[in-house]
């Protein structure tokens, strides 16, 4: 029987050009909303260092206007702008598979295809880890650092008053005083989900291309078992569009696909691997990246979540994040 190999199917810049294409697209953060395609941030992937500053200037400050009079030794004391800066990280990153178990998967016509489609999903859902990781780590630094004032804890509550109901929602997203309307997206854990299911809490509507995904009060919704879950606690975020910027490409120098062979594996029958590797950065706007525990190149998942490697830059009502902590 006639074998696909991925030799015989793929061309390394048109698989990496289409994985980097799908992985944006297919992206449930992407559709949602909640993170928004960073042209800075791509720019930067692909030039030297580990990470990049993104200069802004901060608001006017609201002070009371000066009254006007006719005194001409009287002068007005001009107020002065001030700017911040945001410290993107990026992360190199590669995974391989080995095509002796994917070459009987992946047998027949369409293998191209359905390899291409199983890259992308993979990147799509390390980019959503990234994210949620960087949220806790987000999350852990305003309660140690900001006195949680983007987190609404109502987990010593009575119950009903301590569990995941709209109510509770709406109160978290108050966090944002007079920004919690721009609210549209939700990130939970899967029994929080489930719960919103059997509430019957969810609403299915279709995106742009026809493809159904759930939304919360008007909120799109996102369901990851990597949300925190602490005991009977469980974590919540809520997002404005655009709270998070992202990019993804190919590295610079390093191909972003690229076959291994290994004619002598498997007593001479042979063995390709397929590598694939990009430079990617998931960045919570409004925060600054600390670099305090990173051990290696690129910070891990694991060390996206830590508090001390992250500082926030703006004032709360400028970062479209809220947190709620609940029972279920």
């Amino acid at each position: 029987m006639a074998v696909t190999r991925l030799g015989d199917v793929i061309v390394p810049e048109e698989f990496t050009a289409y994985t980097v294409q799908n992985t944006m697209e297919a992206n449930a953060l992407v559709q949602s909303g909640i993170v928004t395609r960073n042209a800075a941030i791509e720019g930067q992937l692909t030039a030297g260092a580990d990470s990049f500053t993104v200069p802004f200037w901060n608001d006017l400050a609201d002070d009371e206007a000066n009254i006007a009079n006719d005194d001409p030794d009287v002068i007005a004391t001009p107020r002065k702008l001030t700017a911040e800066k945001q410290i993107v990280r990026k992360s190199f990153l590669h995974n391989s598979w080995s095509a002796m178990n994917l070459a009987s998967e992946l047998a027949g016509a369409d293998a191209l295809t359905r390899i291409q489609d199983r890259a992308s999903a993979y990147w799509s859902r390390q980019t959503q880890r990234r994210l949620i990781a960087s949220l806790n780590g987000i999350l852990a630094d305003n309660i140690a650092t900001d006195s949680g004032d983007m987190v609404l804890d109502v987990t010593a509550l009575t119950a009903p008053s301590s569990s995941f109901g709209a109510e509770a929602v709406i109160d978290a997203a108050g966090t944002l005083g007079d920004q919690m309307g721009n609210v549209a997206g939700i990130a939970v854990h899967s029994d929080i989900y489930r719960k919103m299911l059997k509430l019957d809490l969810v609403e299915f509507i279709p995106d742009s291309t026809g493809r159904m995904f759930a939304t919360y009060r008007g909120m799109a919704v996102v369901m990851d078992d990597l949300m925190p879950k602490v005991g009977d606690d469980y974590t919540t975020a809520l997002f404005a569009p655009g709270a998070v910027g992202w990019g993804i490409t190919a590295p610079n120098i390093a191909d972003g696909t690229e076959i291994e062979n290994k004619p002598g594996a498997g007593n001479g029958g042979g063995q390709q691997i397929l590598h694939s590797r990009v430079n990617l950065s998931v960045h919570p706007s409004g925060f600054a990246w600390a670099e305090d525990t990173v051990a290696d190149e690129s910070p891990t998942i694991a060390e996206l979540a830590l508090a001390a490697n992250w500082r926030r830059v703006v004032e709360r009502k400028a970062v479209g994040l809220a947190f709620l902590k609940s029972k279920l």
